[in-house]
C-alpha cells in the first residue's frame, strides 16, 4: 500500500515548512524566504507554532500507525474526510489561485508559502480518506491494489 509513504512525505514536507519558519524566525538564512513570507494570517507567531506542532505530531502519529497497519479502516471516516478535505483544498487553491491573479487582493490571499502548504495538508486528509478506503479481499486471501 502507498498511503504510509505518501502520508510520511506530506508530513516531511510539512515538518520541513515548520522548521524553515522558525529558522526565519530565530536565526535568519539568506537562502530561505523571510519570516513574513511563511506567515499567512495575523495570529501571533507564540500562537502558530505550537498549532503547527500539534498539527505535525498527528501526522506523524496517523502516519506511523498506518504504516503498521494499525490504524483501523472506517468507510463513514472516509466519506467525512473526503468532504472536508475536498472543502479544504478547493478553498486553499481558490486562495492562492485569487492571490496570484487579482492585484490587490487582501494580504491573506497573497501569501502562497502558507497556501501551498494548505494544500498539502488537504492531500495529507484526502489520501487519509483514501487509506479508510475498505479492503477488498481477492479469492486468494491477498488484499487487492
Amino acid at each position: 500500500m502507498k498511503h504510509p509513504a505518501i502520508l510520511a512525505t506530506l508530513t516531511a514536507l510539512f515538518a520541513a515548512r515548520v522548521g524553515a519558519q522558525a529558522v526565519q524566525r530565530w536565526v535568519p538564512v539568506h537562502f530561505l524566504p523571510p519570516f513574513g513570507a511563511f506567515q499567512g494570517s495575523s495570529l501571533p507567531y507564540s500562537l502558530v507554532l505550537p498549532a503547527q506542532l500539534l498539527i505535525l505530531a498527528l501526522m506523524c502519529r496517523i502516519a506511523w500507525r498506518t504504516h503498521k497497519c494499525v490504524l483501523q479502516r472506517r468507510p463513514r471516516s472516509r466519506r467525512i474526510l473526503a468532504i472536508l478535505g475536498s472543502i479544504y483544498f478547493a478553498t486553499m487553491l481558490a486562495r492562492l489561485l485569487v492571490g496570484i491573479t487579482v492585484p490587490g487582493a487582501p494580504v491573506w490571499f497573497r501569501t502562497p508559502i502558507s497556501s501551498v502548504f494548505h494544500l498539502v495538508l488537504a492531500t495529507f486528509v484526502l489520501v487519509l480518506a483514501a487509506y479508510h478506503r475498505p479492503i477488498r479481499w481477492r479469492a486468494t486471501g491477498s488484499a487487492a491494489p
